[in-house]
C-alpha cells in the first residue's frame, strides 16, 4: 500500500474561456502542485466542480491529471455517485485509467442509515483494487459518517484512511483517538483555516482546496508540524488564513457561495499566471473585474504575486 500522507489539494478542473476542460491549464496547475512539494494530488473532488462534470470530462480530467502527474506523486479518484452500484460502475470506468486510490463519499439522495453506510463501503472495497479512503462530506451527501462505522473499518483494514471535511473537530479528534493505534490508517482534514489543531492532534496530513493557490505554503505547515515547531506552523497558518478571504471576494448575492469559493481559487490561480481562464461550470458564474481585484489585493498581501 502506498504510504498517503501529507498535503493532497484536491484539483481544481480549469476551463477555457469558452467553457471546455483546458488540458493544457489542468497540466500546469498539476506541475504548479508538485513543484510546491505536494505529496498527493485529489482528483475529481468537490474543489473539481465533479458533480457538474460530464463522465467524458471525469474521464478527460483524471487522464491528464495522471499524465502530468506522471509518477511523481500518488493521484487519488474521487468515485461520486449516488448508490453503491452506481460508484461500482464509475470505479470500473475511472480507476481503468488510473489512480493509486479511491475516495468515496456515502450514499447521497438515497436516505442511507449507518448500517447502509457500512454495507456500501465494505462492498466498493471489495470490488475494487486500490485502497479506498472513505470522504465525510456531510455538506453534500446530508449525513456525517458514524463513527463505530469507521473505526471497525479502520481496524479490519477494509478503508485506508479518512477525508474528513465535515467541519466538526470534535468528531475529527475523536477519531484521531480512536483510530490511533492503527500505524498506517491515515486521517485528512479537509479543513484549510484550522489545519495547525489537526497537525498537533495527530492528522497524516491535510487536503485543502485552498492548497491549489498555495501548495508550497501548506507544505510549510506539514513540515513544521513534523518537525515539531508549532509557532512555525501557527504562523504560516495565520498567513494562509488571511488567503483564504479570497474565497469571500465575490459580491454577496451575485454569485452562489460555490462559485465564490471555487471562483475565489480560479480567479488566484488565474492572476498568478497558472491557468488562463477562470470559467466557472455552468450554471456558476465567474468572478467578475471588480472582483478579480479584490482577489488581487489579498493574493499580493500573501506575497503570491
Amino acid at each position: 500500500m502506498t504510504d498517503f500522507h501529507g498535503i493532497i489539494p484536491p484539483l481544481l478542473t480549469p476551463r477555457t474561456a469558452h467553457g471546455e476542460i483546458d488540458r493544457a491549464g489542468l497540466a500546469a496547475l498539476v506541475d504548479h502542485l508538485v513543484a510546491g512539494g505536494v505529496h498527493g494530488i485529489f482528483v475529481l473532488g468537490s474543489s473539481g466542480e465533479v458533480p457538474y462534470l460530464t463522465n467524458a470530462e471525469r474521464d478527460l480530467v483524471l487522464s491528464t491529471a495522471i499524465e502530468a502527474a506522471a509518477g511523481r506523486v500518488p493521484v487519488l479518484v474521487g468515485i461520486s455517485e449516488q448508490t453503491t452500484t452506481r460508484v461500482l460502475d464509475e470505479a470500473d470506468r475511472l480507476l481503468a485509467i488510473g489512480g493509486d486510490a479511491a475516495v468515496v463519499t456515502t450514499p447521497f439522495y438515497a436516505l442511507s442509515d449507518a448500517a447502509e453506510v457500512e454495507r456500501h463501503l465494505r462492498t466498493v472495497a471489495a470490488h475494487i483494487s486500490v485502497p479506498l479512503f472513505a470522504y465525510d462530506v456531510p455538506v453534500r451527501t446530508h449525513m456525517k459518517m458514524p463513527l463505530d462505522v469507521l473505526v471497525r473499518l479502520a481496524e479490519e483494514g477494509v478503508i485506508a484512511g479518512v477525508k474528513d471535511s465535515s467541519g466538526d473537530d470534535v468528531g475529527f479528534r475523536r477519531l484521531l483517538l480512536a483510530t490511533k493505534h492503527l500505524d498506517k490508517f491515515a486521517v485528512f482534514t479537509g479543513h484549510e483555516v484550522v489545519t495547525d489543531g489537526a497537525m498537533l492532534g495527530g492528522a497524516a496530513g491535510i487536503v485543502p482546496g485552498l492548497g491549489n493557490v498555495d501548495p508550497a505554503g501548506y507544505v510549510r505547515i506539514y513540515d513544521a508540524a513534523k518537525a515539531g515547531d508549532w509557532a512555525a506552523v501557527a504562523a504560516e497558518q495565520d498567513r494562509v488564513a488571511a488567503l483564504f478571504d479570497i474565497t469571500g471576494a465575490a459580491t454577496p448575492g451575485r454569485v452562489s457561495a460555490g462559485a465564490a469559493g471555487l471562483g475565489g481559487f480560479k480567479t488566484a490561480l488565474q492572476l498568478m499566471g497558472v491557468i488562463g481562464s477562470n470559467r466557472m461550470a455552468e450554471p456558476m458564474e465567474a468572478l467578475n473585474a471588480e472582483e478579480a481585484e479584490r482577489v488581487r489585493e489579498i493574493v499580493a498581501a500573501a506575497g503570491l504575486l
